[in-house]
């Protein structure tokens, strides 16, 4: 950790921390880039963090910071390993993240953390916090609020007035302030005057004691059907190098031209040890292998339906059971089943 910063002492201290990501970044001749320190002086220059009546918090700085397209597996680890060394000592936690991989790390933070008793809120900003119209202080400052809460005890993301559940999230706009939601899942909250909890939607946390699971480093892959697509051109890294493979079909799970190239692949795939889980390009809706002929192929051939998951959850899922070191089998069984809120069951 590079650097920290404590406010006042008191009950529900939030531990807030700054990965990287535009929320943080500064301006230079070469465009906007994180420096270390730069947010925490940010953070200190807004008066409504300062008063009597916000939560205690303590920030902190991971380092190196990271712009999110450069976000990999060992940071989720490692992310997620600040959260379990600290988790007894505040009420909840705020990562502040870029936009770009912010639904990929909530994805994986919720499996990583199993047993989830706690408020993890993922945030960041379009605009940097330093700038004048800056998105990022309602984003943080509602964040660090939500966190203190202890409402929500699960991994969530919250973003201009809407607070999701992270692993059905998804950036649906590069510029637009409203840049997430999550088609398949209701609101967690929605944020106006007040901050209205849907509590329905709202997980009731963990049953059992909080559990590390780190993802082992593993060839996940995600391939997107299009027109006119040539399987044949992925058939080596499909078959031979991959343990994991989110493949993203039309609609319900339907391939080209029947899959007459595609599933053989798939079978070479799945007598090779791989996971192929089907998941659509459609934001909305679900897979459902067999309501069409070429996705009942696809069953046929050993893929297993990612049903309404998110590209995100299923790459996730997959490193979080491969991770687990059990066999293939009971790995096809548990993506249909719902481990951590991220699809619904049938």
């Amino acid at each position: 950790m590079a650097s920290s910063i404590k406010n006042r002492n008191g009950n529900n201290k939030v531990l807030i921390i700054y990965t990287g990501g535009t929320i943080g970044m500064k301006r230079t001749p070469h465009g906007y880039t994180p420096s270390p320190g730069f947010f925490a002086e940010a953070v200190a220059a807004i008066p409504d963090m300062t008063r009597e009546d916000f939560p205690d918090f303590e920030l902190v700085e991971l380092s190196p910071l990271l712009d999110s397209s450069d976000m990999a597996l060992s940071d989720w680890n490692k992310i997620a390993s600040v959260i379990y060394e600290g988790y007894d000592r505040y009420a909840g936690f705020v990562v502040l993240h870029g936009t770009d991989t912010m639904a990929y790390t909530a994805s994986a933070l919720s499996f990583i953390l199993d047993g989830l008793d706690k408020p993890v809120i993922l945030t960041g900003s379009q605009i940097p916090l330093s700038e004048l119209r800056s998105d990022g202080r309602d984003n943080l400052i509602t964040s660090v609020m939500i966190a203190a809460d202890g409402v929500v005890r699960e991994v969530a993301l919250y973003f201009s007035g809407r607070l999701l559940r992270g692993n059905r999230a998804m950036k649906m706009s590069a510029d637009g302030l409203i840049a997430f939601d999550s088609p398949n899942y209701p609101h967690l909250a929605e944020v106006g005057i007040s901050i209205r909890y849907n509590y329905p939607a709202l997980r009731q946390g963990g049953t059992k004691p909080l559990t590390f699971r780190p993802f082992s480093e593993l060839p996940i892959g995600v391939l997107k059907v299009f027109p006119g697509i040539q399987f044949g051109l992925f058939e080596d890294i499909m078959a031979d190098k991959l343990s994991g493979i989110v493949l993203e079909t039309f609609g319900a799970g339907n391939i080209p031209g029947g899959g007459d190239r595609l599933l053989p692949i798939i079978k070479k795939a799945f007598n090779n040890g791989a996971v192929v889980v089907v998941c659509s390009q459609c934001p909305s809706g679900t897979v459902t292998l067999g309501a069409y002929e070429s996705s009942s192929a696809l069953k046929n051939a050993g893929a297993v339906s990612g049903r309404d998951m998110t590209t995100e959850a299923a790459v996730a899922k997959l490193y979080h059971l491969f991770s687990l070191g059990i066999p293939k089998d009971e790995i096809k069984r548990l993506i249909e089943r719902d481990l951590a809120g991220e699809l619904s069951e049938l």
